[in-house]
C-alpha cells in the first residue's frame, strides 16, 4: 500500500506493511513513482550505484546495488548535508556531521564489532582533531590537525599503519602491516610511498628494496620469497616480476614510469596464465588474450582502458561471440553455436541473445535492449535446469 504526499521541496512516500528492501524494490520497478520522487537512471549513475530515496524535510537514505542500507540522514540538493549515519554490512560505521557530501564537523567512527574507533572533528572527510582508540578502548593517538605520530587499524582492530603525519597525510617514516606481520617499512610523502623503503612477504623475506616515487617502485631490486634477486628497476623502467603477499607470481612484463607499460603477462595463483598482452599506464590497453583458470582461451582481441572492447569470446574452446563490447556487455556482434553457426546478431546492444556459463551450459536466452535484458527471456541454473521464465526490465525480472 502506497500513499504519495507532496511537500514544498521534497516528496514523501508512506509505505504500509513493507520492509526496507521491499520498499526499495517497489520504487525501482515503478516508473511513475520514480518520476514523483525525482529518482532516475541519471541519479543512479551520479551516486555511483547508490539509490537515494528522498523523504520530507530533506531526509533520505542510500542503498547499495544489493539493497543494503549504507547511509541515512539529511540532504541538500542531492548531497549529504547535516547529520547522518553510515553503515557497512548492517553495522554502524560512522555517525556525525556532513557538508557538501563529505564528513565535516563532529563525528564518530566505529570498528566492525561496534567498539569506538575515533571521536573528534573532520574536514573534507579527513580527521583533523580528536582521539583514536584500539579495539579495546585504549587511546592510541591524539589528532591535532593530524601532525605527529599516529596509527591506523583494520576494521577487526589489527594494526595497519604506524608512522608520521603532516597535515592529515602520511609524511616521513612509517610501517604497514598485514595480519600483524610487517609489510612495508620506509618513507612517505603526501600520503604515498616516496623515498627509501622495503617490502616484505608474509614469511618475512624481503620482496623489494630500493626507492619509491608517488607510490610506485622506482629504483632497486626485487626478490622472490626465497630471497633470490628476480629483477632490477632503474628510473621506473625495467622488466619486472610482481608477487603477491604469499610469494606467488602475479605479473611479469615491462615497466615504464613505475607502471605496467608494454607487453606483459598475468597469472592465477597456481601459476596458470591468466592474461597476456599490452598495457598502458598500469592497465590493459591494446591487443591481448585472456584465459580460463583451466588454461583454455577465453577472449582474444582489443582492450580499452582495462575493458574488453573488440574481439572473440570462447567457451570450451568454441567461438561463442565475435564483435564489440561495452563495459563487458555484448554490443555489436554475432553469436555462434557449437557448430560455428550464427544464432543471433546484436546491433548497438539490441536483439535476441544467448548467454552461457563457463561450463557451456545455457545461462540466459531472450531479448536485449541497450545491452541489458529487456522483454521476454529465460534464465537457467548452472546445471541447465530452468530457473526463471518471464519478462525483464533493465536487467531485472518483472514480477506479476
Amino acid at each position: 500500500m502506497l500513499e504519495y504526499v507532496k511537500s514544498s521541496y521534497f516528496s514523501k512516500i508512506v509505505f504500509s506493511f513493507v520492509d526496507e528492501k521491499q520498499k526499495l524494490k517497489l520504487i525501482k520497478r515503478n516508473k511513475n513513482l520514480q518520476k514523483k520522487l525525482d529518482i532516475s537512471i541519471t541519479n543512479y549513475i551520479h551516486f555511483k550505484s547508490k539509490y537515494i530515496i528522498y523523504e520530507s524535510k530533506g531526509k533520505g537514505k542510500e542503498y547499495d546495488y544489493f539493497n543494503n542500507l549504507i547511509f541515512e540522514g539529511e540532504y541538500l540538493n542531492g548531497e549529504r548535508r547535516g547529520k547522518g549515519r553510515e553503515y557497512w554490512s548492517g553495522k554502524l560505521q560512522f555517525e556525525g556531521e556532513y557538508l557538501n557530501g563529505k564528513r565535516n564537523g563532529k563525528g564518530k567512527e566505529y570498528y566492525y564489532n561496534g567498539e569506538l574507533k575515533f571521536e573528534g572533528e573532520f574536514l573534507d572527510d579527513e580527521k583533523v582533531v580528536g582521539t583514536q582508540y584500539d579495539g579495546n578502548g585504549n587511546i592510541i593517538f591524539e589528532y591535532n590537525n593530524l601532525n605527529g605520530k599516529g596509527k591506523e587499524y583494520f576494521e577487526d582492530g589489527k594494526l595497519y599503519f604506524e608512522g608520521e603525519y603532516l597535515n592529515g597525510k602520511r609524511n616521513g617514516k612509517g610501517k604497514e602491516y598485514d595480519d600483524d606481520i610487517i609489510k612495508f617499512d620506509g618513507e612517505y610523502l603526501n600520503g604515498k610511498r616516496n623515498g627509501k623503503g622495503k617490502e616484505y612477504y608474509n614469511n618475512g623475506q624481503i620482496k623489494f628494496e630500493g626507492e619509491y616515487l608517488n607510490g610506485n617502485i622506482w629504483k632497486g631490486k626485487g626478490y622472490d620469497n626465497l630471497n633470490n634477486v628476480v629483477f632490477e628497476i632503474n628510473d621506473g623502467k625495467g622488466f619486472i616480476k610482481e608477487y603477491n603477499w604469499w610469494g606467488q607470481l602475479n605479473f611479469e612484463g615491462k615497466y615504464l614510469y613505475g607502471l605496467r607499460n608494454g607487453r606483459g603477462k598475468e597469472y592465477y595463483g597456481d601459476g596458470l596464465l591468466q592474461f597476456e598482452g599490452e598495457y598502458l599506464n598500469g592497465i590493459r590497453n591494446g591487443k591481448g588474450k585472456q584465459y580460463y583458470d583451466n588454461g583454455k582461451l577465453r577472449f582474444e582481441g582489443d582492450y580499452l582502458y582495462d575493458y574488453i572492447f573488440r574481439g572473440k569470446h570462447y567457451i570450451n574452446e568454441k567461438l561463442e561471440y565475435e564483435g564489440e563490447f561495452r563495459y563487458f556487455r555484448k554490443w555489436n556482434g554475432k553469436g555462434y553455436d557449437e557448430s560455428n553457426n550464427i544464432i543471433y546478431e546484436l546491433i548497438n546492444g539490441n536483439g535476441k541473445v544467448k548467454e552461457y556459463y563457463n561450463n557451456g551450459k545455457l545461462y540466459f536466452e531472450g531479448e536485449y535492449l541497450n545491452g541489458k535484458k529487456n522483454g521476454k527471456g529465460k534464465e537457467y541454473y548452472y546445471n541447465g535446469v530452468l530457473e526463471f521464465e518471464g519478462e525483464y526490465l533493465n536487467d531485472e525480472r518483472k514480477k506479476n
